[in-house]
């Protein structure tokens, strides 16, 4: 009986610990810009077949709904991802999906080029230039990850960075303890200062 309570107790913290550490990369580098114009950035994910892949379907839905409700028009949408073993690109499949699908009928562009993420953001810059808001969407750590990589490149643009909605209570809840411990791993060349949570 007190072994089932440990393995409870265990398993109750493991996932208390993995929405912690989602929700606080959820919030890392970014601010409360204005401005009326805003891109959505949704980063690709591996996709050896022809049609989206689960995560890269959740980070096209998680891109969506990321768009202000103010702003639906004046958002442009812009799927990053090179190409994949079938031939089209990560990019041009979320792009599918996203219309197919989910019937989004905004402006969307794509950059189809990268196969990084620094990739990803090096490509996507001449594309932020003329916006006054930025969300990077992907899983929470990945997105801190392409965030602090747009401080690198061009801090002018970073200045611009707010929030997607990318991290929700509950959602992947049971996978979130992997995704942190992943996250950890990933995220284990950023500096300190690129860790600033905005509360």
């Amino acid at each position: 009986m007190r072994r089932r309570t440990g393995l409870a107790i265990a398993g109750v913290a493991a996932l208390a610990w993995g929405e912690w550490l989602n929700w606080r990369w959820s919030r890392g580098l970014v601010g409360h810009g204005g401005g009326a114009s805003e891109a959505v950035v949704v980063l690709g994910y591996r996709n050896p077949q022809s049609t989206a892949n689960l995560i890269n379907r959740w980070r096209v839905r998680a891109g969506i709904r990321s768009i202000a409700a103010d702003g639906e028009h004046g958002t442009c949408v812009i799927f990053s991802g090179g190409a994949t073993s079938s031939g089209a690109t990560e990019a041009q499949l979320m792009a599918d999906y996203a219309k197919s699908v989910l019937e989004f009928d905004g402006t969307v562009l794509l950059e189809d080029q990268s196969a990084t993420t620094w990739e990803n953001i090096t490509n996507v810059i001449p594309l932020l230039e003329d916006v006054d808001r930025i969300k990077i969407t992907s899983q929470p750590a990945h997105a801190l990850k392409a965030r602090a990589y747009l401080r690198r490149q061009r801090p002018d643009l970073a200045e611009r960075l707010v929030r997607a909605d990318d991290y929700r209570p509950g959602e992947w809840m049971v996978v979130k303890p992997l995704l942190a411990v992943y996250g950890l791993w990933t995220l284990r060349g950023l500096k300190a200062d690129e860790r600033k949570v905005l509360l």
